[in-house]
């Protein structure tokens, strides 16, 4: 692509829009085991052993994979399908996952007929979203009634975004730019559009369609090691938590 440079600025970056963000393969693609363990057991207590029926469990944003891996020991005897749009992360979720498959919830929706899944993994996807309103559509489609979401987003009020609010300071997890960290700690651009909190995610989960029926926090694998102690203890207020962890079933 021809790019030429603005006689204002002493540098110039290529223009690049968010498909070509998550092909990056420098971008991170996986969570913390922590929170994928953490999930998959509420997913497992919701549909039980495979003893009757193998279950469809669809992963969504699957990623590398990770998640799905973390899960599958727990789901044994369901059918787990790493769904992704991004061929980078398709490729290496296939080292990690049986099945792994194009898909993605805008541009004609994900490749599934309706009321055909019995639950969606929706890990650390959601805040990555331009119009997460058709995305939970989407998901509503594909799911069966009764079916469950097991959804993880970060939280925008976790324990330390409240204290560096009030320092002036922009909050863990909340993005500016896809070319650089500005304001914030860390060192890693991960692509964040949208943040929630506890109460705004069950309203919009609710108003979308769905029951919520649990929400809980887990600990970010991100937090330096002197605060995790202090990280996993707020996971007994969820929305103080560094991660939120909501299951909800379809109406």
């Amino acid at each position: 692509m021809p790019t030429t440079t603005p006689t204002d600025t002493p540098t110039h970056v290529p223009r690049k829009g968010l498909r070509d963000f998550y092909e990056d393969p420098s971008v991170p693609v996986a969570s913390g085991t922590p929170r994928s363990l953490a999930q998959a057991r509420m997913l497992a207590k919701a549909l039980g052993p495979a003893t009757r029926n193998t279950r469809t469990v669809l992963d969504i944003g699957c990623g590398d994979g990770t998640a799905a891996a973390t899960a599958a020991p727990l789901l044994t005897g369901h059918r787990i399908i790493g769904v992704d749009w991004s061929q980078d992360a398709l490729r290496r979720a296939r080292t990690r996952v049986p099945y792994a498959i194009r898909g993605e919830l805008a541009d004609g929706g994900l490749p599934f007929r309706s009321e055909s899944a019995d639950a969606v993994l929706f890990s650390e996807v959601i805040e990555h979203l331009v119009d997460p309103d058709s995305a939970l559509d989407e998901i509503h489609r594909v799911l069966r009634p009764g079916g469950h979401l097991m959804l993880s987003t970060p939280n925008l009020a976790a324990w330390y975004n409240r204290a560096l609010l009030l320092a002036g300071v922009q909050p863990v997890f909340s993005e500016v730019s896809l070319r650089g960290i500005h304001g914030r700690p860390g060192t890693e651009v991960v692509g964040h559009l949208r943040l929630y909190t506890a109460r705004a995610l069950r309203e919009f989960v609710a108003a979308s369609g769905f029951e919520v029926v649990r929400l809980r926090g887990a600990p970010f694998h991100g937090v330096p090691r002197p605060l995790r102690a202090l990280d996993r203890l707020a996971c007994a207020a969820p929305s103080a938590a560094s991660i939120l962890l909501l299951h909800a079933r379809r109406m």
